[in-house]
């Protein structure tokens, strides 16, 4: 039997499978019911992997074994193993916040808080700094970015860039708002993102521009992502994100924004 390396890619990506359980559980779903030894052929696997493979996928849900001689193997509806990998993925996802959310307050926590109090102590100003591909990524480091706010957060991007943070830093900017952070937020308002401006109005103090474009934002007045080019002239896999750590700059920027600020329009005020 051959299957196409595509397709094989795909089983291991969605249902978290290596290559060889992906061989041997597509073999066995063109068979139906099939010993180990033959899925092994079907499947271009070797023999002596054949029982340990198809042990997982049994643990897995994607199988059951046949009582009887010889020992044989029944395929799972996929409908049912889509099932039940959710189940599995999302118990083992809970799983980990859980322990992760354990992990804070102890040892090993504080010992690398430790670490990299240490660590930083060494890094040159210079070396705080990266750049950031894909949108995605960016909105990723964005968020743990104004989470990590004290002071303020100033966020100046275009009209379609508001709608998509609102999605992805509202609730940062709630937990902001009872903390007592600034938040300002500068964009286009048009007819499409006056709801989303009306809700982040709540946590923040948002305003109308329309003579700059930019997409930047600045943490505590060091901290600072800016994208380098106009979501409308690049795809959202392509867009390039710089992030600093740079009190000088930041400070400078955000002097610079706050002289644009005073001129800019109130939510408010906009007709659009």
């Amino acid at each position: 039997m051959i299957v196409k390396e595509d397709f094989l890619n795909k089983l291991r990506q969605y249902f978290g499978l290596n290559l060889y359980e992906a061989k041997i559980w597509t073999a066995l779903l063109s068979r139906g019911v099939s010993t180990a030894g033959e899925l092994a052929d079907i499947g271009n696997v070797p023999r002596s992997r054949a029982y340990d493979i198809l042990e997982s996928l049994e643990k897995k849900g994607f199988v059951l074994m046949k009582l009887g001689k010889p020992i044989k193997y029944i395929a799972v509806d996929p409908k049912e193993v889509v099932v039940r990998v959710q189940k599995l993925m999302r118990e083992d996802a809970e799983e980990r916040v859980k322990n992760l959310d354990n992990l804070r307050g102890t040892d090993l926590h504080k010992e690398l808080e430790l670490l990299h109090k240490q660590g930083i102590e060494f890094v040159e100003p210079t070396d705080l700094s990266g750049a950031i591909r894909g949108r995605h990524n960016i909105y990723s480091h964005l968020d743990l970015m104004v989470r990590n706010a004290e002071k303020t957060v100033t966020l100046m991007t275009t009209s379609k860039g508001l709608i998509r943070k609102s999605e992805a830093l509202k609730g940062a900017f709630e937990k902001l708002k009872k903390k007592g952070v600034k938040i300002r937020i500068a964009a286009p308002i048009t007819k499409e993102s006056m709801q989303v401006a009306k809700d982040l109005s709540k946590f923040a103090e948002v305003k109308h521009v329309d003579r700059l474009a930019s997409r930047f934002c600045i943490v505590d007045g060091k901290d600072l992502t800016f994208m380098l080019m106009h979501d409308d002239n690049v795809h959202p896999s392509y867009d390039v994100g710089v992030w600093v750590n740079t009190p000088y700059f930041a400070n400078a920027l955000e002097n610079m924004f706050e002289l644009a600020w005073k001129d800019m329009k109130p939510m408010n005020s906009v007709k659009v």
